[in-house]
Parts: C-alpha cells; structure tokens; sequence
C-alpha cells in the first residue's frame, strides 16, 4: 500500500472540505453575524487542523491535530442543532448536515487509531 504523500489526499481533509463549502453557502445571506462567524470557523477548521497535523511530519504531533479537527467537528454538530431551533436551517437540511459531520468525524476517529497502532505512546 502507498503512504499518503500530502494532506489532499486524505479522505478526512477532502469530507472537511465539502462540509465547510456547504456551511459556507448555507449561512452566506445570514444578518446574524456571530453565528455565521462561528459556525464557518469550526467547519474551517477541521480541514484546516487535519493540514497543519499532517504536515507536521509527527504522528503524535498529527493525532494532536486530529483530535482538535474531531473537537470542531463537535462543534458544528452542536451548532448545526442551534441553527435548526433557530429556525436557521429546515429539517432536511439539518439531516443532511448533522450526518455529514457524523461522518467526517468516524473517518478522523479511523484515522487517529490507524495512526496509534503506530506510535509508541
């Protein structure tokens, strides 16, 4: 099996990606500006976390990384559950969101204990 050779490869950082460009486009008309603020960043940054572990050039060093990228995955869900109560987002698209971030965090969650079978800890 061939190592991966850059971040972009990762099938983690590709997902993160896709969710931060949804969340974008969802909120991008939205007046309330904190809330858009902050729901973009934490998309942001689980693509952005998973990158900058990577290129660390350290497992322990990228399963750091990782485990904040899951923490703002985290945090888009919870997010994703005030948007919907706010009247933010629909039904549908409260789904469709909440099991994208579902998923991204299982495939980062694979990928750290992937990477703990190793590093000596």
């Amino acid at each position: 099996m061939m190592s991966i050779q850059k971040f972009e490869d990762l099938i983690a950082w590709q997902k993160a990606q896709d969710i931060a460009i949804d969340i974008y486009a969802i909120f991008v008309d939205s007046r309330d500006w904190s809330f858009k603020d902050q729901i973009c960043r934490a998309a942001v940054s689980i693509s952005n976390n998973i990158a900058e572990g990577f290129d660390r050039q350290s497992n322990k060093e990228f399963i750091r990384f990782l485990y904040i990228s899951l923490g703002s995955a985290s945090e888009v869900k919870s997010m994703l559950y005030l948007a919907k109560k706010l009247g933010y987002l629909d039904d549908t698209a409260f789904q469709k969101h909440y099991e994208q971030s579902v998923e991204i965090a299982k495939v980062i969650t694979g990928l750290i204990k992937s990477l703990k079978l190793k590093t000596d800890y």
